[in-house]
């Protein structure tokens, strides 16, 4: 009797155009949202163009969902695009759901590769976008704004 092995998600064909659409600095979107279409397919749910606070109105209790974020960071003087990925586990989600995602990220980072922090949240209040920002700016090293 061998144990049944967890399998890698398959990717819908539009995560990887979102991602080089949040990573390209001169088009306006800075996140999308990527959702279970089955048990073992992650599409393309959303993008948009607003902050954590509008990205996290995405996810709900019920499910799991992937995001990339862009996130602008630095002053007058710097600033610099900085991106995050995001893991959203809601807390109703079953235990076995909630073990796969484990597994599903490694397929998700084999196409959202380049991040500077990754996130994972299982309820609303944890999205609170200064937090975010600030561990993004420690993540991206110089910070001249603390000299003003």
């Amino acid at each position: 009797q061998t144990k049944k092995q967890i399998t890698m998600a398959e990717i819908g064909g539009n995560i990887a155009g979102a991602y080089e659409d949040v990573r390209n600095d001169s088009t306006e979107t800075t996140w999308g949202v990527f959702k279970y279409e089955g048990k073992n397919k992650i599409v393309l749910d959303k993008s948009g163009t607003g902050g954590l606070t509008e990205l996290g109105a995405n996810f709900a209790d019920d499910e799991r969902a992937f995001a990339f974020l862009r996130v602008t960071t630095g002053d007058e003087e710097s600033k610099r695009a900085k991106f995050v990925l995001v893991s959203w586990c809601g807390e109703s989600v079953g235990a076995l759901s909630r073990a796969k995602m484990s597994v599903h990220k490694a397929s998700v980072k084999e196409v959202c590769r380049d991040f500077a922090v990754e996130k994972h949240y299982t309820e609303q209040g944890e999205l609170e976008s200064q937090a975010l920002i600030d561990e993004v700016t420690k993540a991206g090293g110089a910070n001249y704004s603390a000299n003003s």
